[in-house]
């Protein structure tokens, strides 16, 4: 067993991990590939990731896996990313449905083409009744797309009466929102050396713990994991409270 597995808390696990999974086309620069390459060998680390997180007992994991902004890539690379999504999802749902996960997708589903579409539609279908680690794919997503959408949809059942003004709350933005069936991240983890969130889960971050490393995504493996999670585990999460507050809330009444 890994030395930084065995000193992973599992009492204290973040109950959803979200990632930035940056650097594949860096990655494959540096060794004189095409950005494509890249992404298909971070393939093999959202596979290593989420088996990892499994095995924990991570009970969701987001990995923010295409951007609305990615849409402005070279056509090249979009296309060859929606036709590697879509065999990769052929290929692992299988595995996905042995090992008891569930897939989940947030973002502009209307922006994918069909047939990418129509395969993720099938995997959410054939996972649906799993209840082991929730694999949330955020794809075709933004946090600004997310909650300009919300705001629309709330403005939407206020013209229709369902919903007066004043009882706009927190939670009534909260459940417009992509992630409404999720917890928020506790961690937040960017690869490949970038210190931005990149218009990611904007609202649902508020308190989560924020870890970059210099890893590139096609490099990073269960053990960049585990020391994610323990620099996670030596942090204080105060909400805004004071150390000493917490102390009193921990102490023996």
């Amino acid at each position: 067993m890994s030395a930084l597995l065995e000193k992973i808390d599992k009492s204290r696990l973040p109950r959803h991990i979200a990632i930035i999974m940056d650097g594949n086309g860096r990655w494959a620069k540096e060794k004189g590939e095409d950005r494509l390459f890249g992404h298909f060998h971070g393939v093999e680390s959202v596979r290593n990731i989420v088996e990892g997180a499994a095995e924990l007992g991570v009970e969701y994991l987001t990995l923010y896996a295409f951007s609305t902004e990615n849409w402005d890539r070279p056509e090249y690379e979009v296309s060859g990313l929606m036709e590697l999504l879509v065999s990769t999802i052929r290929k692992e749902v299988e595995s996905l449905n042995k090992n008891n996960i569930r897939l989940h997708v947030i973002g502009d589903m209307s922006m994918l083409p069909e047939y990418a579409r129509t395969e993720l539609n099938e995997a959410l279908d054939i996972t649906r009744p799993n209840t082991g680690l929730n694999l949330v794919m955020a794809l075709s997503y933004s946090g600004r797309w997310e909650l300009l959408n919300a705001v629309k949809n709330i403005a939407h059942e206020v013209k229709q009466g369902k919903l007066n003004v004043e009882e706009i709350s927190q939670d009534t933005l909260q459940h417009f929102l992509c992630t409404s069936e999720f917890p928020d991240p506790e961690l937040m983890i960017r690869t490949s050396g970038e210190f931005r969130i990149s218009n990611f889960l904007l609202y649902q971050l508020a308190y989560a713990e924020l870890y970059f490393t210099n890893v590139r995504w096609p490099d990073f493996r269960k053990e960049n994991l585990y020391e994610a999670i323990l620099d996670y585990q030596n942090r204080e999460r105060r909400f805004g409270k004071t150390s000493d507050q917490l102390d009193e809330t921990k102490a023996p009444a």
